[in-house]
């Protein structure tokens, strides 16, 4: 069978990379990290430190996790190979035709498991927090961001991440002004900062009666969640803190007190916003941190003019600033202008099938470090 020997020739292209990938993935490493680890766990006292306990186990998770995956990978590739063999001795066509939908799934595997060791930025295994705001075009923008922020919970939910709202602004007729989520999960951010700039719709707007077509903008910034403390000086004279009544979609978001807060870091002008605890004092606290990450990794940068990667008004919110464009009308796209990844189903991307888009843009960085391009 040609298609047997062709699938043969596919396979065998992956032996080398596969066992590249072990030592990408540094496997005999994390191994060695579970047994040491699983020791410290017998240890007397060790359950007695909650937190410690906890963080522990969580790593011996994460790490059993990739060796898993890994050793389901191999097992996928024998599993093949012999499906082959089978299917040229028997001459079974179902057996070829189980051979080649298995490789379908191992190369998908594969590339997912191979992207995922381009996760190797300090801040890439945190939570992620992410803010959306509406840009040109008044309701359609705001509801083109509810749009961006069901796309996004979406993905989060397919990725077994976990999601809570910090902040939630109504749009005046419809949609979203803006909302701040915290995606609670092993490589949120590292995921998710391909997704910080301008988003382009193109569609037939539902609020024109007469059908026509209109471009709505909205911003997508993203920074990580850092725990500990961070040792970042904000002087008194230089923030300004405004209190209002929360605004959201329902008794989720809702809090009826004027407990929400909002800081502005005038130096910079960045602005962080949280509502999402009952107190004023807790919100202040969370508000802080998120202002503390911005100017840490803003110091981190030392690049003044690089300060739109950390602002939520990321670039200018409109027309030529975009990096990926989504058209309903009068074709279907998404189009990444960075990587020129692209997909005909649009319902799908904002259904929250995020993945090819996020891996391509991971791919497109590490090549432009290999090229030692910034």
């Amino acid at each position: 069978m040609i298609e047997l020997e062709q699938l043969k020739y596919t396979l065998n292209s992956f032996r080398e990379p596969l066992e590249d990938l072990s030592g990408s993935l540094a496997l005999e490493a994390k191994k060695e990290r579970i047994d040491q680890l699983e020791l410290s766990m017998e240890e007397p006292g060790f359950w007695d430190q909650v937190e410690k306990s906890q963080q522990v186990m969580k790593e011996v998770k994460g790490l059993k996790d990739v060796v898993e995956e890994y050793e389901d990978l191999k097992t996928k590739f024998d599993d093949i190979e012999t499906l082959i063999e089978m299917a040229s001795e028997d001459e079974d066509e179902d057996l070829a035709a189980e051979a080649v939908d298995t490789m379908k799934d191992f190369e998908k595997e594969y590339e997912r498991l191979r992207i995922s060791t381009l996760l190797t930025g300090e801040y890439d295994k945190n939570n992620a927090i992410l803010t959306l705001h509406a840009g040109a075009g008044g309701t359609e923008s705001c509801d083109w961001v509810s749009m961006l922020y069901r796309m996004y919970t979406r993905w989060a939910t397919k990725k077994g991440y976990k999601t809570e709202v910090l902040d939630y602004l109504d749009g005046d007729e419809a949609g979203i002004k803006s909302v701040t989520v915290k995606i609670i999960g092993e490589n949120a951010f590292g995921y998710l900062r391909s997704e910080r700039g301008v988003h382009r719709l193109v569609r037939i707007s539902p609020f024109n009666a007469a059908g026509k077509r209109q471009t709505s903008f909205a911003s997508c910034d993203v920074m990580p969640e850092i725990k500990e403390d961070l040792e970042v000086e904000i002087a008194d004279e230089d923030i300004r803190i405004d209190t209002y009544r929360a605004s959201g979609a329902g008794g989720q978001h809702i809090n009826k007190t004027d407990s929400a807060i909002r800081i502005t870091h005038i130096p910079t002008g960045i602005v962080v916003q949280c509502q999402n605890e009952r107190s004023q004092h807790k919100n202040k606290d969370q508000a802080m941190k998120m202002l503390k990450t911005k100017l840490y990794l803003l110091k981190e940068q030392q690049h003044l003019e690089k300060l739109s990667d950390i602002r939520g008004d990321v670039t200018d919110n409109g027309w030529g600033s975009q990096i990926r464009s989504y058209v309903l009308q009068p074709y279907t796209l998404v189009k990444d202008h960075r990587t020129n990844e692209e997909s005909g189903n649009p319902s799908a991307v904002l259904d929250g099938d995020l993945d090819a888009f996020m891996n391509a843009y991971l791919s497109w960085e590490n090549q432009k470090k290999t090229r030692g391009e910034e």
